[in-house]
């Protein structure tokens, strides 16, 4: 048995994790690349082994840093099926068909006024090659293993993170394989705590913040502040939010917020994202799923207005009044959220407020590290907006609870390969693994394959 890495080595974007045995592949999260630019280029090289050949796709979760590259792996030839929970293949079904969207609507832009050094500017897949993915999917319930191919079984634990994340056991040819996925929050107020694992042979696990805590601050106090030093200026706050996932946490807290009288009282909410207003219609439909009931969630969606057609949210960056726009996506790398920076960025009076992990390359990564300036459709734009990033509030699971989690085992796997983390943050979690409690780990280099048999590097 051989596992390849050949995304989310080095880097939080673009996992895929390749088994194969007896002839037999299957593939862990096929995500996008994103961020710096040689990362993005990956997208578009060919995929490391014949698309064709791929008897599977496991997906732990829906974000597009894990299911994203769907769509160009059907165009190039792969035509089995797609398992993960119900949940997130709903949510998938969003996100893809979001992302074909965008990517053509990028692509025609680029064209319009000749933005690309292509001629023409392509699309790295349509929404046309959106749907046969989709046409692949098939949920499988959790807390009981399914064959998918072969002799090859999964079981799908809770993650937490986001509705429908899951924790993939692979049991195969006598070895136990467990992939983590995205681990979501201990005591996170709408999302469940991960399920723990008792055994495991080989763990591949995430290390997104495996170098820091999370700032354990109160988020409704915090965003409060932010909120009301901002109205009391006149500006408006911007939040950059992922659709999925994020969106649900911080409108929970802005409920919770007006409902006891601590926002401005005039201040209108908008969510101009309508992916993620589908996103809150899906988790209605699952509240086993996450902490809140059915009508809780209904609740909590109604504190803002949706914005869904391009005028009105046009209309968002021509009133001067002060106003919450959350918006998609959340590393500010496409979506409407960038025509809103466009306009609130220069505005000093205004603030910019990011809600989780920012990549490497994005424009939320380079406006947290201090750039003045933004490129945005061509142009560079000025920031002068206040900027925060509320920690806190972030999906993945930091340092300590991640060995939390990892103390559940009853034995150490034989081997621990660290995935979807930047390199610092990835040694820093070997070290705190191996010191702490003794395990065999090391952080995977992109495109390496491992002999499971012999444990031996390729």
């Amino acid at each position: 048995m051989e596992l390849s890495f050949l995304g989310a080595a080095g880097t939080v974007t673009g996992s895929r994790h390749l088994l194969e045995s007896g002839g037999k592949r299957v593939l862990v999260d096929c995500g996008l690349f994103q961020g710096l630019k040689f990362l993005r280029q990956r997208n578009w090289a060919p995929f490391p082994v014949d698309p064709a050949g791929i008897d599977a796709v496991v997906l732990t979760h829906a974000h597009l840093d894990h299911s994203g590259y769907l769509p160009r792996l059907v165009r190039d030839g792969f035509k089995g099926p797609i398992y993960a929970s119900p949940a997130t293949l709903e949510l998938a079904q969003v996100l893809l068909l979001d992302s074909a969207h965008i990517q053509e609507s990028d692509a025609e832009f680029a064209n319009r006024h000749n933005l690309s050094s292509h001629d023409p500017a392509l699309p790295l897949y349509t929404r046309k090659d959106a749907q046969r993915a989709i046409d692949l999917f098939q949920p499988l319930e959790r807390d009981s293993f399914h064959p998918i191919a072969g002799n090859i079984k999964i079981k799908l634990h809770r993650a937490g993170h986001i509705l429908g994340a899951s924790i993939v056991e692979v049991k195969w040819d006598g070895r136990t394989l467990v992939f983590s996925g995205d681990l979501g929050r201990y005591n996170d107020p709408v999302m469940p705590d991960p399920d723990l694992i008792e055994q495991a042979d080989y763990l591949v696990l995430e290390s997104t913040y495996g170098d820091r805590s999370h700032d354990s601050s109160p988020p409704e106090s915090v965003l409060e502040t932010l909120i009301v030093r901002t109205a009391e200026r006149g500006g408006t706050v911007v939040i950059p939010a992922f659709a999925v996932g994020r969106v649900q946490l911080l409108l929970y807290y802005l409920y919770r917020l007006r409902s006891q009288h601590r926002l401005p009282q005039n201040m209108p909410i908008y969510l101009d994202s309508p992916m993620s207003v589908r996103a809150q219609e899906i988790h209605c439909d699952y509240p086993g799923e996450q902490k809140l009931t059915k009508a809780q969630v209904r609740d909590v969606n109604a504190v803002a207005t949706r914005i869904e057609s391009v005028e009105e949210s046009k209309a968002l960056d021509t009133s001067v009044m002060p106003k919450i726009i959350i918006s998609a996506s959340g590393m500010a790398t496409g979506g409407r959220v960038i025509h809103h920076l466009k306009r609130y960025a220069p505005d000093p009076r205004s603030s910019v407020l990011f809600a989780g992990y920012q990549a490497a390359g994005t424009r939320g990564a380079k406006m947290l590290a201090g750039a003045q300036t933004i490129k945005i459709h061509g142009e560079y734009i000025p920031v002068k907006a206040e900027l925060d990033n509320l920690s806190m509030l972030s999906a993945h699971a930091d340092a300590n609870e991640i060995l939390r989690w990892l103390n559940g085992f009853r034995q150490a796997p034989s081997h621990t390969f660290l995935v979807h983390g930047e390199p610092e943050a990835a040694d820093a979690l070997r070290c705190r693994i191996k010191d702490e409690l003794g395990w065999r780990v090391r952080a995977v280099e992109h495109l390496e394959k491992v002999d499971l048999t012999h444990n031996e590097r390729r």
